[in-house]
């Protein structure tokens, strides 16, 4: 068997792995190693890569601020941020019809610009805008779909722990991949919210209003997020504006995030140290699929799988529209059973280099922009997509009462919604890159 048959090989052993409910990390780590063994003969060759990859990767300052970013989120969950936003956005929009739902939209955009993570923003907000979801008169399949489709808004509105990661397997800056992800998180934002308007007009009993309220109720709702606002705009605009590197903007996040909850009245030892705890373990877990994905992709290094992927696809003379199509679907696809953290590091190592090649009319740099928040929104519509989407499970966890069918209707129009704008942003570079191209 060719080294290039036993790159190939890997592919389905990792998915049965996977499918068997073993960790991601260990899984790729599993793979990585044996197929090196089987490709040097000898586990000494295995046994100092890992050596040197642990060393290599862990020692890189970039990776510093993943737990500066998680502890900005645990902070802000604790502290009682979530909430506010709810009560904030449900002040503006509740009068509206499915204006409580588009509420819950608002806060996980607002909630996604401390969290940057999407599981996290659907299972908190969840938490908080659930139950006046329902005691409007909210459907259960509206409730639970734009819940759904809310949390995946925690990743893409910046700042998110999947671009920095990203950013690190593409050594793409991490500021402007920050900047080329505010225009499309805002896009989402609003078609969610149009989505929900449209949802509510046209389906019978999907929601009822609230009683409005006068603009001085509304605009003192906006008091307690003012320093969710504070933090945004300090943490990202600082990194924007070159005051600090995205380590040290994440550094002063957490330590706003942090006070705001202390001087709330929400935040004391014990919640701080759950925070810190929490912070820990979710640390480790995404450092051990960091590791175990720099083990399995420096096995296909070694199998130039990549490199012959890359020279196969320029040779078959396809158009770079229908290889990018057929990209984005196979992300789609595995994005269903796979976390948009694993994902990326599995694959962005052997398709970035194919799409490289391919002429979009782009410079290098401006394609790995605009390609890294197409795969980013495409792997959390995987997220969303039935019949296997996580975030969809999160939620019904949440709402045990809501049967998973109804999770599933609810939340299809939210999947056409960002169907439209994966092939709008496609389809217009510049939408993704106009505001890195007006900052730098």
């Amino acid at each position: 068997m060719s080294d290039l048959q036993i790159g190939i090989g890997s592919f389905p052993v990792l998915l049965l792995l996977i499918f068997l409910r073993v960790p991601v990390g260990l899984a790729m780590l599993g793979v990585g190693l044996g197929g090196t063994y089987l490709l040097r003969g000898t586990m000494a060759v295995s046994l100092a890569q890992l050596n040197h990859l642990t060393y290599g990767t862990f020692s890189s300052y970039s990776l510093s601020i993943v737990p500066l970013f998680l502890l900005m989120g645990q902070l802000a969950t604790l502290g009682g941020i979530s909430a506010a936003l709810f009560r904030s956005a449900e002040s503006w929009l509740g009068h509206m019809k499915g204006g409580v739902a588009m509420s819950a939209i608002g806060a996980c955009a607002g909630f996604g610009a401390i969290c940057g993570s999407s599981l996290a923003t659907a299972a908190t907000m969840s938490q908080v805008a659930l139950p006046e979801l329902r005691k409007c008169g909210c459907s259960g399949a509206l409730a639970t779909g734009a819940l759904a489709a809310g949390g995946t808004l925690g990743i893409l509105i910046p700042p998110s722990v999947i671009l920095v990661i990203y950013a690190i397997l593409t050594e793409q800056n991490v500021a402007k991949l920050f900047a080329a992800a505010l225009v499309p998180g805002v896009l989402a934002a609003v078609g969610y919210m149009v989505t929900i308007s449209l949802y509510a007009r046209f389906v019978p009993g999907a929601g009822e209003v609230r009683e409005r309220q006068p603009y001085a109720e509304r605009f003192r709702a906006l008091l307690p997020v003012w320093p969710v606002l504070v933090i945004f705009v300090v943490v990202v605009g600082g990194i924007y504006a070159g005051f600090f590197t995205p380590t040290e903007g994440a550094a002063v996040g957490a330590a706003g995030t942090g006070l705001v909850a202390y001087f709330s009245g929400k935040l004391n030892f014990a919640k701080a140290r759950q925070a810190i705890l929490a912070t820990g373990a979710n640390t480790a877990m995404i450092f051990l699929i960091v590791l175990g994905a720099g083990v399995f992709n420096s096995f296909l290094a070694l199998t130039r799988l990549p490199q012959e992927a890359a020279q196969f696809v320029g040779e078959q003379g396809f158009a770079p529209w229908a290889v990018l199509a057929g990209v984005l679907a196979l992300y789609l696809v595995f994005g269903c059973v796979m976390d948009s953290l694993s994902m990326v590091l599995l694959t962005v190592p052997i398709f970035f280099p194919i799409m490289l090649e391919l002429d979009f009319g782009l410079t290098h740099e401006e394609f790995g922009l605009w390609f890294g928040i197409l795969v980013l929104i495409v792997v959390e519509v995987g997220l969303i997509t039935p019949p296997v989407g996580m975030n969809l499970f999160v939620i019904n966890a949440m709402a045990p009462d809501i049967p998973i069918d109804q999770t599933f209707r609810g939340v299809l129009p939210f999947v056409m919604t960002d169907v439209v704008r994966v092939v709008l942003l496609a389809v217009f570079p510049s939408i993704t890159l106009w505001l890195v191209q007006l900052m730098y």
